[in-house]
């Protein structure tokens, strides 16, 4: 097989197993299984060369609605914006969310941006009655959960 055309299916086969992985989640207690939103996000991230920041909206008995891709930026950064986030979760009737986004080095390490940015987001959230469970962030196959560090 050519390699162009294998990076392809590689790709496909990726984007299935996500939406598989979305459709499972559905439905279940999210917060109650800290690991299948890790796996869920280390296969969402999976080969992005590009820093990204998804959004897990989920409901008052923490069930995934919707994992959205808000914000896409370059190889070090991406510009998140509170009123967007909390729109959305107005939208999505959410209860709680989960933040994550990827750091395309390999290295899951939280910068002070990104502690400062979660603290922004909280607030903004609390504004509406909407809880910030989690803060993720996946280098490679790792990841650091804020929440489980102490930084929420």
């Amino acid at each position: 097989m050519p390699e162009g055309q294998q990076h392809r299916t590689c790709l496909v086969a990726r984007e299935l197993v996500r939406r598989w992985l979305c459709e499972e989640m559905k439905g279940r207690t999210v917060f109650a299984s800290p690991d299948a939103v890790r796996d869920f996000l280390r296969i969402h991230f999976a080969g992005r060369e590009y820093e990204s920041f998804v959004v897990l909206f989920l409901d008052a008995q923490n069930r995934l609605i919707v994992a959205d891709d808000m914000f896409r930026g370059t190889l070090t950064q991406t510009s998140v914006y509170p009123r967007e986030i909390v729109k959305t979760a107005l939208a999505a009737n959410a209860a709680a969310v989960i933040l994550s986004h990827n750091h395309p080095s390999g290295v899951p390490q939280p910068s002070r941006a990104d502690e400062a940015l979660t603290q922004t987001l909280k607030a903004a959230l609390a504004l509406v009655d909407v809880r910030v469970l989690d803060h993720i962030i996946v280098g490679g196959a790792g990841t650091l959960s804020f929440a489980e560090r102490g930084l929420l």
